[in-house]
């Protein structure tokens, strides 16, 4: 697929302008052109930075509380720069915070930003911070995108240190997989750098500004899918060394010393990865190979994908445990509880209390010896009467256990039986279905068949790339069902599976069901205890997070499972 800059978007076809390109020798903020990059500048939380030079267009005057198509409320502006902005806004219509870039509509680059947000916007890969809307109106051109709350920069992420080797692992991948699947759409990033780059609380990682943040700075280039190549390069870089792999310092890390060129990332810092380090070598320095092991260089996302394929996995670490604290012996001396005395100290034991001997502390103690001689005289009365009494109708009682099968004091435990599969569908709640001609495998009684998952790059979790997948089987009738055993084919770390009462065989989505339970295990099996108890014809087993298997004949090394069997029990 031949290569072409996607920051304008074939503007100069549609509007009849010409895209502003920053060529190599003009001097920008945004440093070289030919490597946006290697930025200097901070650009701020879910805005966009960049300081270009001089633009007749003046920005727009707005402010908070500013509304644009009687639904956007700006809230906060976040940049300012350059005759746009980038603001917090809210979406009053559906309640939620969105992001705002904002620029005259007789802005040099207002045409190019409006078909780079469409053309991103007609991606709807959720790996990418998604364009909400894209509109001219009023003298005003403004594009409205996701806001992540919960999403944190990988700027902010390496102020603290370099990444695990897990982290650093998944990150990569992520970001090149998504890199790769907006190339073949003929979208490039052109700015893709530690402030472009968020990780969600779920641990899955996002890219904002595909192809807008460059239409924004008018910036393009004649090999795209090389520059963003380098780019996640950097990227990975930095999450291994917390260095900028450039002599300038950016995004709040240093550069690398001047004079000594690029070195690699395992000689910068101690402790790093050999095989991530030689991957982020072949994305960086794609002018030639490294020197350790001459492999070939990476100059397009596809390219870094396959070559992350060919590493070994690199799996989580280990989860620590931590020992609770050894049992210390409590003390009560002289109003000191918990502390145990100094070395050489003395412990004199209290003093107890002086006894009763007083005419009425003699009493007290007579009328209680009294009252305990009664009370064991009773007892043991008592004790030898219910003996005699067991004695003479044990044979009443052995018949009336035997014949009175209503006996109120009975045992009450409902018989399980093991409920019927009649038929079973896939549901789909987003995306493409999984495998749904074998579904019938996981009830067929044979454990040597199944119904299997894709192989996904991205996990445990599934979300936010798709919510789950699963099947709805039919119990033939309305049944109340107690607990859902399940057979896994792989193991690891972690499968997690939820049951669902629904109301037919095909459920218009997850909102319509009712969750019956749920349970995370690391083994091949998974047995479901039912927690709200509701009558249903319908089950859904769903799955919402995956363990990490390798390759075999069926699919490449992933995120994914299978099913084997499914037994209902009520």
């Amino acid at each position: 697929m031949a290569e072409r800059s996607t920051a304008a978007v074939d503007v100069a076809d549609n509007s009849g302008d010409e895209p502003l390109t920053a060529k190599a020798d003009q001097s920008t903020a945004d440093g070289v052109a030919q490597n946006p990059e290697r930025d200097t500048e901070s650009d701020k939380t879910q805005g966009s930075g960049g300081i270009e030079e001089t633009e007749k267009a003046s920005p727009p005057e707005l402010h908070s509380g500013h509304k644009l198509a009687r639904r956007y409320r700006l809230e906060e502006c976040v940049t300012r720069l350059d005759g746009f902005s980038s603001w917090r806004a809210v979406d009053e219509k559906l309640r939620r915070a969105v992001g705002v870039h904002i620029l005259p509509a007789d802005h040099a680059r207002g045409r190019s930003v409006l078909a780079a947000a469409r053309s991103s916007a007609l991606l709807g890969d959720p790996r990418f911070v998604q364009v909400l809307d894209a509109v001219e109106e009023n003298d005003l051109v403004y594009v409205v995108h996701e806001w992540l709350p919960d999403a944190t920069e990988l700027t902010a992420l390496l102020a603290t240190g370099p990444l695990e080797v897990h982290d650093a692992y998944q990150m990569v991948s992520q970001i090149a997989s998504a890199m790769a699947a907006a190339h073949r759409e003929g979208l490039a990033h052109l700015r893709l750098n530690p402030n472009a780059v968020l990780r969600t609380s779920s641990g899955q990682w996002r890219i904002r500004g595909l192809a807008v943040n460059a239409a924004l700075r008018g910036i393009s280039s004649d090999t795209p899918q090389r520059t963003d190549t380098e780019a996640i390069g950097a990227l990975l870089y930095a999450a291994l060394t917390q260095r900028w792999p450039y002599e300038s310092d950016a995004y709040g890390l240093s550069g690398l010393p001047k004079g000594v060129g690029l070195i690699a990332p395992d000689q910068v810092r101690a402790g790093v990865h050999r095989g991530l380090s030689e991957l982020a070598m072949r994305a960086l320095a794609n002018d030639g190979a490294t020197a350790s092991r001459h492999e070939s260089a990476c100059t397009t996302p596809e390219e870094l994908v396959k070559a992350i394929g060919e590493m070994p996995r690199i799996r989580p670490p280990e989860p620590v445990f931590t020992a609770p604290p050894e049992y210390q012996r409590t003390t009560y001396q002289q109003g000191t509880y918990g502390r145990p005395a100094p070395p050489g100290a003395n412990q004199v034991p209290p003093t107890p209390p002086p006894p009763l001997q007083s005419r009425t502390g003699k009493a007290l103690k007579w009328a209680v010896s009294a009252l305990l001689i009664a009370a064991l005289g009773l007892g043991s009365w008592q004790l030898a009467d219910a003996l005699m009494d067991q004695g003479n109708k044990s044979e009443d009682t052995k018949q009336t256990q035997t014949t009175d099968g209503n006996d109120k004091t009975g045992d009450k435990t409902k018989p399980v039986k093991t409920l019927a599969i009649q038929g079973a569908k896939e549901f789909v709640a987003k995306g493409d279905p999984q495998h749904p001609n074998d579904v019938a495998k996981t009830y067929d009684g044979d454990k040597s068949t199944y119904w299997r998952t894709s192989s996904f790059i991205g996990g445990p979790v599934l979300a936010p790339y798709k919510p789950g997948v699963g099947i709805v089987y039919d119990l033939g009738s309305v049944q109340d069902v107690s607990t859902a055993a399940i057979g896994l084919y792989y193991s690891g770390d972690h499968t997690t599976v939820q049951l669902y009462a629904t109301n037919s065989l095909s459920p218009s989505s997850l909102d319509s069901m009712t969750q019956l339970g749920t349970v995370t295990t690391t083994g091949t099996s998974a047995t479901v205890k039912v927690t709200k108890h509701v009558k249903s014809r319908y089950v859904l087993v769903w799955l919402t997070a995956l363990p990490h298997a390798d390759s075999d004949q069926y699919s490449d090394a992933g995120y994914k499972q299978a099913i084997t069997d499914v037994k209902f029990t009520g």
